[in-house]
């Protein structure tokens, strides 16, 4: 498996509040997570910090194999790091009101675990066809869902930040998981909304079909994503068939 992933603060933000990380457990089993920080000050920082560091090293002393064990294990893990966030927004006045999204990928020799809270997304390219697996949990997404706006609305909506589940500020940390079956020459990509606020889904699929390499096609999505005004932080995981782990 080939795994590359960037994170870029963008043109417009101070910090970069999103965090990747990719991990191991006992039985060689990967898992990838992209987090995007929510609240003010540095406590999205923190926020999306804590969900990557915290469920990344409890994977690793992990020794599952199979799906449906680690289906079980994320939604728990979910619940107690929302649990986490939360008592540690009560204990920092300045952390108040933080949060994060998150979207997980757990990789298996023929099947791939994904999973989400908010509007960080997961993505499929086979057969030079891009479809989007995750389903984002966001207010522009349910007035879709109820066909008060369309889908080209909801990508300039006012209120396109507001995110209705999130890991941290809510007691119950509702995440979506699913599993998918996987072909050869599979790319899944996990990406925050920094990407998909500023490029196509055409734009993406284009970058993903050219002959370069995972960390290659990472920078020209963020470079995309930048020329476009890079309005917030960017981050971009790839992951393949065979190959070695990149990131910066």
């Amino acid at each position: 498996m080939e795994v590359a992933y960037l994170s870029d603060i963008g043109r417009q933000r101070e910090s970069n509040q999103d965090y990747v990380g990719m991990f191991r457990n006992q039985s060689g089993l990967e898992f990838a997570i992209v987090a995007d920080g929510i609240g003010g000050h540095q406590g999205g920082d923190v926020a999306s910090t804590m969900a990557v560091s915290h469920m990344g090293s409890r994977f690793e002393d992990t020794s599952f194999t199979d799906p449906g064990t680690a289906a079980k294990w994320l939604s728990s893990e979910a619940q107690q790091e929302n649990d986490t966030i939360i008592e540690k927004a009560h204990q920092y006045q300045d952390l108040n009101g933080m949060g994060t999204t998150i979207v997980v990928a757990i990789i298996f020799q023929r099947q791939f675990l994904l999973a989400n809270i908010g509007d960080s997304r997961g993505y499929l390219l086979r057969n030079a066809q891009l479809a989007q697996l995750t389903e984002d949990h966001s207010l522009v997404n349910e007035l879709v869902k109820l066909g008060q706006i369309s889908e080209e609305d909801a990508r300039t909506h006012p209120e396109k930040n507001i995110i209705t589940r999130t890991l941290g500020i809510n007691d119950e940390a509702d995440i979506d998981i699913n599993l998918y079956h996987a072909q050869p020459h599979d790319v899944v990509m996990l990406c925050s909304d920094g990407l998909t606020n500023m490029v196509t889904d055409a734009q993406i699929q284009a970058v993903l079909q050219r002959n370069l390499t995972l960390q290659e096609k990472c920078q020209q999505l963020i470079d995309l994503a930048n020329e476009a005004g890079g309005k917030d932080n960017i981050t971009v995981l790839l992951i393949s068939a065979e190959g070695e782990v990149t990131a910066s």
